[in-house]
């Protein structure tokens, strides 16, 4: 195993688990805990974690931005079991709109058109994915664009939002607290994602499990707004026990296979 392979598991079981020992780090990777405290020294040097009493933890709920590259490494197995769930909740001849992130990209991947699909996109890659597809009909906003996720924000991606009416819309978030709602990193992506919110009757939140308990900088929502959330089975019982009892509608998928209620 690379030096990079140990320090993308470490990240990995992290976004898992919250805080793992160094002892059972050296135990999972099969190396000492000299090799552990060196490797975690050079990812809190990054600001990937944080090093505290002899065990690596992450450095505290708020989220840092990430590029889209950078995240899609994370959670691959799940984001693409949330991505073919949610896909098999697009009916035929369907208007919705798919907001950015990497769950939505591993959505746009699992998308197979019945009959004809109109897409509204604020996502390059998304577009790029689905754009193959003659089915599928794609309106691309325009506006700023956010170099991180490689999609449009600002004025210009708000403004035609307006003039549409979807039934879904399919939105990836940073962070899901469930006394403050849910989060981006970008206060222009917030925006949007709201915008995007009044043009659709329905709200599907797309999370795999780390992302619960987290906070982005800019709020997007209250937890009463969201319709439906597809996660993965990592989400711990009690935060499923406060969503339903929100009356929220709960999806969660096993990443080996289909959904588990």
């Amino acid at each position: 195993m690379t030096k990079e392979e140990r320090h993308q598991l470490i990240l990995d079981t992290l976004m898992k688990h919250e805080s793992i020992q160094v002892s059972d780090l050296s135990s999972l990777l099969g190396v000492s805990t000299v090799t552990i405290r060196k490797d975690l020294t050079e990812l809190e040097k990054n600001s990937k974690l944080y090093r505290s009493h002899g065990k690596a933890i992450l450095i505290n709920p708020y989220i840092n931005n990430r590029s889209v590259n950078e995240k899609e490494m994370l959670c691959r197995d799940e984001k693409k079991e949330i991505g073919k769930y949610a896909a098999s909740l697009i009916t035929k001849d369907d208007s919705i709109i798919i907001a950015s992130g990497t769950t939505v990209l591993a959505l746009a991947r699992c998308i197979r058109p019945i009959h004809k699909l109109t897409v509204i996109s604020a996502s390059l890659q998304v577009s790029e994915i689905l754009g193959v597809d003659e089915a599928v009909e794609i309106v691309q906003l325009g506006g700023t664009l956010r170099h991180s996720s490689l999609s449009a924000v600002g004025k210009y991606a708000e403004a035609p939002l307006a003039d549409f009416s979807c039934s879904k819309l399919f939105l990836g978030v940073d962070g899901i607290d469930i006394d403050f709602g849910i989060t981006t990193t970008d206060i222009r992506e917030a925006d949007l994602n709201k915008a995007m919110m009044h043009s659709a009757q329905k709200t599907i939140v797309l999370a795999d499990s780390s992302k619960f308990r987290r906070r982005g900088f800019s709020k997007i929502a209250n937890m009463d707004e969201i319709d439906l959330i597809v996660t993965d089975s990592g989400i711990s019982d009690k935060i499923v026990q406060r969503i339903e009892a929100l009356g929220i509608e709960l999806v969660v998928v096993d990443a080996k296979n289909a959904p588990l209620g």
